[in-house]
């Protein structure tokens, strides 16, 4: 309530995210082609490659298998967990941001919480004038 939500009933959001896999590999490891063909070749979903990522999604039950692969390529994996992925973003102005950073931010530092996962888009221009404002 101090940020302007409410809580919702247990799985009340659960259809707004998929549970899959997640690998990710610093950038330096591979060229983005090489880690896609790599990431193809040992069954992941997908690859998507960055500046400073490869970020492998796989299906839940496909996880282990396609670490196994890639870290046998690759060597050890930055991350290699099972996450939340949304399957679909709500977009945000900046008053809504504000709030929502905040919210995250008190979630993210209550003990009993282990990880925040949220589907808000936020626009690079608004995440800047943010976090100059902190």
């Amino acid at each position: 309530g101090k940020f302007g939500g409410n809580l919702g009933e247990e799985g009340s959001v659960g259809f707004m995210f998929d549970r899959v896999g997640q690998i990710m590999y610093p950038a330096a490891k591979a060229s983005a082609d090489d880690m896609f063909e790599a990431v193809v070749e040992a069954g992941a979903e997908n690859c998507e490659s960055d500046d400073e990522f490869h970020n492998v999604t796989t299906a839940m039950e496909d996880l282990a298998a396609v670490r196994d692969a890639l870290e046998a390529k690759y060597g050890e994996a930055e991350k290699a967990d099972l996450i939340w992925l949304p399957n679909t973003m709500a977009e945000i102005n900046e008053d809504q941001a504000s709030t929502m950073m905040k919210l995250v931010e008190a979630l993210e530092d209550d003990d009993d919480v282990q990880t925040v996962t949220t589907n808000m888009d936020v626009s690079d221009e608004i995440m800047e004038k943010l976090m100059a404002a902190e």
